[in-house]
């Protein structure tokens, strides 16, 4: 995500799209909830409540707990399964006629009936309204959309685009009543109108509250009565604080390295929370600027990649509480392989990194400059970066330093060509390798560094892009991820993991830590025996 997991999931090749994208044809009951109701404490903030602008963890997850998209992530899948829809499909064979079919009788929070104008409305409304924080650019394949009768949507796109059933299916698909939304401006009520499985009741600076939707028509099973979120605005410690004190039944998104280690350590006996890890695939990787004057030379950039020991930085930064990562293409997601691996292995080698300088006329230290912001991509990142540039100066062959500036003088100066190495983060969109790709590479993308991807962008990413069944594009998403290890315009450093602390009396949290990033409220149990 450009702003902005179940145990052992497996990816899912688009080749069982055709069955989990209909329905199975009887309507799923609605359920008002179980059990009692859980509180949450996260220290991400929710920057909007209104699908066209959200783009970030905090304002998602809202999304997928209160709106309904066409289509929606099964817990531990990653291909998407029928949500407000009955049935969808590509109806060409270049993946550029997408039809659905929505399920009979859905309605929203205030009870207006839900149809394909509202599916139409929606789409348009973030394209149109295009916000800088918002969706769009994940939209932006949509030529048409056409909306023949109430239950039949037909979105029609100006190019080939397999993966558009997974975009819709994320925070981006959010589906709004087309009569409590303005069609050419944000809602800034604090008010939200769904038809997912949650209903917003309340929002504000201290917490949002959510009751469970009587009304909701889709796969979700509700575990819990109704959830309420409090807002700790980036405070670590006191989030840390509610959870162990009970304030809170959960914490997500924002415990320090740190502290997680250490309540994952624990073991006294008393203790009244565990921690719940799951699968993750954002990513972290160290950007170069092709055309700088030190990292423009590959000799440079092979030598960074031969000496990175990431075991140790995962250990002695991060608490292991990361995993190293050897491709653009996480694992976990379909077509990753282990580029960098298999090309610089995965322990220093002073030996390769001194030849690969010399090969570039190198013969004295190389002075460089690691550039980090300190919020932005985690509250480690400075601490990351000095670890890099120990590891490269203990080769004997560097001279590195880092330095650090806020986020905004960051994104300008890297825009103004200014660094030669800088770090970037990733939570993807959606769990397809198209998404750790198609950004990274072209005209626009959210590297700006300089790299001329020739055939990446030219013939492989294209052809990706028609292929329906994912498990096809191994070939040629393999092809990229080793063109990136040969050329170096990035080197990845860490794929994360996902944690929650929870008390010993809630349950159902793994099945909300998978690759999806989608955080399924209604997974979540307290007190409820099965």
């Amino acid at each position: 995500m450009r702003k902005r997991a179940q145990w052992g999931a497996l990816p899912i090749g688009m080749a069982t799209v055709a069955a989990l994208l209909t329905g199975c044809g009887e309507e799923e009951a609605a359920s008002a909830g179980k059990g009692e109701r859980i509180v949450m404490g996260m220290t991400d903030e929710v920057l909007s409540i209104d699908p066209a602008s959200g783009y970030d963890p905090g304002s998602w997850l809202v999304f997928n707990n209160v709106f309904q998209s066409l289509l929606s992530f099964p817990k531990g899948g990653t291909a998407p399964q029928p949500e407000a829809a009955e049935k969808c499909e590509f109806t060409d064979s270049r993946s550029q006629v997408f039809r659905c079919t929505l399920k009979d009788g859905l309605k929203f929070t205030n009870g207006n009936p839900l149809t394909s104008e509202d599916v139409k409305f929606s789409f348009e409304r973030t394209l149109r309204i295009n916000d800088p924080d918002g969706p769009a650019v994940m939209l932006s394949t949509i030529k048409e959309i056409e909306a023949p009768d109430e239950r039949t949507v037909v979105f029609r796109l100006d190019q080939p685009d397999a993966t558009f059933p997974q975009k819709i299916a994320s925070g981006a698909g959010s589906i709004v009543d087309h009569r409590a939304y303005p069609a050419d401006e944000l809602r800034t009520d604090g008010k939200a109108v769904g038809s997912g499985v949650y209903r917003l009741d309340s929002y504000g600076d201290k917490e949002a509250v959510f009751s469970v939707n009587p009304d909701y028509k889709g796969p979700a099973e509700v575990q819990n009565s109704g959830m309420t979120m409090r807002f700790f605005h980036g405070d670590r410690a006191a989030l840390k604080e509610a959870v162990q004190s009970g304030e809170v039944d959960v914490a997500y998104r924002g415990l320090a390295t740190e502290d997680i280690a250490d309540l994952e350590a624990s073991t006294d006996g008393d203790a009244k929370t565990e921690v719940i890890e799951g699968t993750s695939a954002e990513v972290h990787h160290l950007v170069f600027n092709m055309d700088h004057p030190v990292t423009g030379k590959l000799g440079v950039r092979k030598a960074i990649a031969y000496l990175l020991d990431r075991s140790t930085l995962i250990r002695d930064v991060y608490r292991r509480t990361a995993e190293p990562l050897y491709s653009i293409v996480p694992a976990g997601i379909t077509g990753h392989n282990t580029a960098f691996f298999d090309t610089y292995g995965d322990r220093p080698q002073p030996e390769k990194a001194k030849a690969a300088l010399r090969a570039e006329g190198i013969t004295g230290k190389v002075e460089l400059t690691l550039w980090a912001t300190p919020v932005r991509y985690g509250p480690a990142t400075v601490k990351e970066f000095e670890e890099i540039a120990q590891q490269l100066n203990a080769s004997g062959l560097f001279d590195a330093t880092v330095k650090s500036v806020e986020l905004e003088q960051y994104e300008k100066d890297i825009k103004a060509g200014k660094y030669g190495v800088y770090v970037k983060g990733w939570v993807p969109d959606y769990p397809d390798a198209d998404n750790f790709t198609a950004p990274f590479f072209g005209e626009d993308n959210v590297l700006g560094n300089n790299y001329d991807a020739g055939r990446i962008t030219k013939e492989l990413l294209p052809r990706t892009a028609a292929v329906s069944d994912r498990a096809d594009t191994v070939e040629d998403f393999g092809a990229i991820q080793d063109i990136v290890a040969q050329e170096l315009p990035v080197l990845p450093v860490w794929q994360g993991k996902q944690y929650a602390v929870a008390h010993e009396n809630v349950s159902g949290l793994e099945w909300t830590l998978d690759a999806s990033t989608v955080f399924r409220f209604w997974e979540i149990r307290k007190g409820v025996e099965d």
